[in-house]
């Protein structure tokens, strides 16, 4: 199979575009916040880049994605219980902030490329699935891992117990509409895609197709005579 080439013109203009959604989501219409949890639309051009640059391009675009969502989430506080998590630990906050999107974007491009050999549509069903699960499932780890530093921050095993299970449930709820968000749009925005795609490259065969010779019904020239 020929070797993809990443920095092409039309690579780098999508990788922009979605470079730009993520950034746009993120700051202006993200989520729906619920308790500090949220539903993350900002997932799908994660998604998108998996299926179009791989694993790598899916990890870089996930890991843009964990930093704006560190940023404005825990440094400037814009959901309450992610700023009160960074309080009580903020190294491993920071890690599950920054880790969750870009493990969940490497991961899809791997298994975009690894099931797309048999069936894309399949694969990019996959992919979108493997982002919700991983982005909820790397910040549940994240909340285990802090339950003894919330505890301690709290000053009472009991509050921080409460606390536990009210996020915990809201997360699941999470998870689920995330699941049905990306396998809802991702796959049907890459279909778009791929259409979009073969019509430019049918559109540009013409036009790039050496036009062919009048025919002369197949007879010699004459010589002229002198």
């Amino acid at each position: 199979m020929k070797r993809r080439k990443f920095f092409s013109a039309k690579d780098v203009a999508y990788f922009a575009i979605l470079l730009a959604l993520v950034i746009v989501l993120q700051l202006f219409a993200s989520a729906i916040p619920m308790f500090g949890i949220t539903l993350n639309f900002s997932l799908i051009p994660i998604v998108l880049a998996g299926i179009f640059f791989g694993m790598w391009g899916g990890g870089a675009l996930g890991l843009v994605s964990g930093l704006i969502t560190f940023i404005v989430t825990a440094v400037m506080g814009r959901e309450p219980a992610t700023a009160f998590l960074f309080q009580a630990n903020p190294a491993v906050l920071t890690l599950v902030c920054i880790g969750k999107t870009t493990v969940a974007g490497f991961v899809a491009g791997l298994l975009y490329r690894l099931i797309a050999k048999k069936n894309r549509l399949a694969a990019a069903y996959v992919a979108s699935a493997a982002v919700a699960v991983l982005n909820t499932g790397l910040y549940l780890v994240g909340m285990v891992a802090m339950k003894n530093d919330v505890a301690a921050f709290l000053g009472t095993e009991a509050t921080a117990q409460v606390v536990f299970v009210t996020v915990f449930g809201l997360v699941w709820l999470n998870l689920v509409l995330e699941l049905a968000v990306n396998i809802l749009f991702a796959p049907a925005i890459h279909r778009v895609v791929l259409i979009a795609e073969k019509k430019f490259a049918n559109k540009y065969a013409k036009k790039t197709q050496p036009a062919e010779e009048p025919s002369d019904g197949g007879s010699e020239p004459k010589e002229s005579q002198s």
